[in-house]
């Protein structure tokens, strides 16, 4: 999964006008823009707190909150994208949170 390119597509609420993508060269860096995106979410919400923290459940949390949320890997070996669900977003996520506090 390291060097596969990675597309987030993403729908923040219910309005069709949300869809976005997030563009990424692996899963990796997809999930630290993940990450990200709820990092920035967390400050926006909370503009005079310094050192903001969350635990797992909390981006679950945010991941679940929005309208849609899936990923294309590139598989070289059938040269097609694969897509995943919020699911495999969700496990993704934890697995790569954790090789970070190791």
């Amino acid at each position: 999964m390291a060097n596969k390119h990675t597309i987030v597509l993403m729908q923040t609420s219910q309005n069709r006008s949300t869809r976005t993508f997030m563009d990424y060269s692996s899963v990796t860096q997809a999930m630290d823009g993940i990450c990200g995106l709820y990092e920035r979410k967390l400050k926006e919400l909370n503009p005079a707190t310094r050192n903001i923290t969350y635990d797992i459940v909390d981006l679950y949390n945010f991941i679940d909150g929005l309208a849609d949320m899936s990923a294309l890997v590139y598989d070289h070996s059938i040269q097609a994208y694969l897509p995943y669900d919020r699911q495999w977003i969700k496990q993704k996520v934890f697995q790569h949170l954790k090789k970070l506090a190791h």
